[in-house]
């Protein structure tokens, strides 16, 4: 068990419960409102043609029913960093330091991608900010660091003002889409387009290969940071469901309509070289070109614009959400205390500027939008399989919590949404899933280094018999990617990325499922005693029950 000794020579719990209901909405709004919406119909396209829209079906599913999930969590357990605590609360420390640093690894790869996107656009016109192969040159990094450095400014301003500041970019960010699928339905919409090459021109592995690699599953997350936040809420028990869900129903219906309307305003000599090279005046800027293409100038200005505003207002987000994960795994023991240190206006300041440094790191080994969309997903996905492990446990072993939404059929739900989850981490392809174990190799010795100078005055001890699934778990999904057919730039079979291809398709998704259900329910055989799990719960909420600070 973890001592509950407060961190010696730190600042007191800080956060301040300042958010509503439409600052929590929007957070996860503008969160799923960002790069995603300014590059994801192209790549979509370009991986499934006519199809992606069945992909963008696929991937706005399983976010739901993933995001039904998190609802009941996030209303029942209102904490901050709250993906990295649920599998802490219901397995202990030694899964929960892991859960924990997959949602900080998620967490710090946003700002720095939504960055590149808008990068990317602006290089259209300020062509010294990239050179060959989208790389950025010092310029363009330069640039980039001043972005990172807004997103830590704006934040140091504290939570209320942030809310706020994000609640005035949303409104824009989900105008300007809605307003670029009118103008190009109404000025060029070419119902032919959907029958090029047949509906579905690279079959069913284009179309379960999109969800993950172009973009799709990556633009629908960010519904989360309700629950990431959801210790600075005003009302959460009411509130976070609400943002949640409708969150997540407001993307995708934005999302759908956007490659709608790509898809038929594309002009015919778009498709010269075929789906998987689309080409048309100024493409590196998807929209604004294809704007310019069919003679709205004036939309591309403000697509050109909105460029630069929605990736930055999801940046600005997800270094919010960066600084409360490492605040929550601070408060459990696993990093350092100094994590926990907040400003007089309730900021994790040391956790910020972390996340800036980090952030700045993530440009060098990742220089394209789209090679870090992958990654990101893989990383974003394995921490949302935490959750549904952690609801099945929670609902036995705290059976009498006030649970303000309740998922109808949780028990059935539950092993679905890690199937779900781990499907989506395989379609992400194995190059993609080899460069994330590195990632997760790294954090544990980051996380062991920590436990062994005694960095942090609560000391954990590790829970590894509740855990012992967890190496089987991670290990196995590797070997079941080598196995299989899929990789991040398309199938295995015409693309070299390691994997063997030796598992046919709909054969994979069958052994992915039967694994994902046989490490389900050993999780749930190897949970934490009901009476531990009411301990490390009760030692958080202690302190961030609303009105405690």
């Amino acid at each position: 068990m973890a001592t509950a000794t407060a961190p010696t020579g730190n600042a007191p719990v800080g956060l301040k419960r300042d958010i509503g209901l439409i600052g929590l909405t929007w957070t996860s709004v503008g969160s799923i409102i960002g790069s995603g919406w300014l590059f994801g119909a192209l790549f979509a396209a370009q991986a499934a043609g006519t199809a992606s829209l069945i992909s963008w079906g696929i991937g706005a599913v399983a976010i739901i029913i993933l995001a039904f999930v998190h609802a009941e969590l996030g209303a029942a357990y209102p904490v901050s960093g709250g993906t990295g605590r649920f599998p802490h609360y219901a397995f202990g420390t030694a899964a929960g330091a892991s859960f924990g640093w997959f949602s900080w690894l998620q967490a710090v790869t946003v700002a720095p991608i939504e960055v590149l996107a808008a990068l990317n656009y602006l290089s259209v016109h300020a062509t010294w900010i990239q050179s060959g192969k989208n790389h950025l040159t010092a310029g363009g990094y330069a640039l980039a660091v001043a972005f990172m450095a807004l997103f830590v400014v704006v934040n140091f301003f504290g939570i209320r003002i942030l809310a706020h500041t994000n609640s005035a970019a949303t409104w824009w960010k989900i105008g300007v889409p809605l307003l670029t699928i009118f103008a190009l339905a109404i000025a060029a919409f070419h119902g032919s387009n959907f029958g090029y090459q047949g509906f579905s021109p690279f079959g069913a592995k284009g179309v379960l290969s999109a969800v993950s690699t172009s973009g799709i599953i990556f633009a629908l997350l960010g519904f989360e940071q309700a629950d990431q936040l959801a210790g600075e809420s005003r009302n959460p028990h009411r509130d976070i469901p609400l943002a949640v869900i409708g969150s997540i129903l407001i993307g995708a219906f934005i999302y759908i309509a956007l490659q709608v309307a790509f898809i038929g305003a594309l002009p015919h000599s778009a498709f010269a070289q075929g789906w998987s090279n689309l080409t048309f005046t100024a493409k590196a800027g998807p929209f604004a070109g294809l704007a310019t293409t069919v003679g709205l100038g004036w939309l591309a200005t403000v697509l050109y614009i909105d460029a630069v505003i929605s990736p930055a207002g999801t940046g600005l987000i997800y270094t919010t959400a960066t600084s409360r994960v490492s605040y929550g795994l601070s408060r459990n023991g696993y990093v350092p205390g100094i994590f926990e240190r907040t400003t007089k206006r309730g900021v994790p300041w040391f956790g910020l500027l972390f996340a800036f440094v980090m952030g700045l790191v993530v440009f060098l080994p990742f220089p394209t939008w789209q090679k870090l969309v992958g990654f990101i997903t893989s990383a974003s996905v394995l921490m949302y399989a935490g959750a549904p492990l952690a609801f099945g446990v929670l609902r036995k072993s705290d059976p009498d919590r006030l649970r303000p939404y309740r998922l109808p059929g949780g028990g059935f739900w539950s092993p679905v949404a890690f199937i779900v989850a781990n499907l989506i981490i395989f379609w992400s392809g194995f190059d993609t899933l080899w460069r994330l174990g590195i990632g997760i190799v790294l954090g544990y010795l980051l996380l062991g280094a920590s436990a062994y100078f005694k960095l942090n005055a609560r000391t954990p001890h590790l829970d590894w018999k509740s855990a012992q699934w967890l190496p089987a778990y991670l290990i196995g999904l590797g070997v079941i990617s080598w196995q299989g057919g899929f990789c991040s730039s398309g199938p295995a079979s015409t693309v070299s990325c390691g994997a063997t291809d030796n598992i046919p398709l709909w054969w994979d998704i069958l052994v992915v499922s039967a694994f994902s259900l046989a490490i389900y329910y050993w999780a749930q055989a190897l949970r934490l005693p009901a009476a531990e799990t009411q301990e490390y719960i009760g030692s958080v909420e202690v302190e961030e029950e609303p009105g405690h600070n």
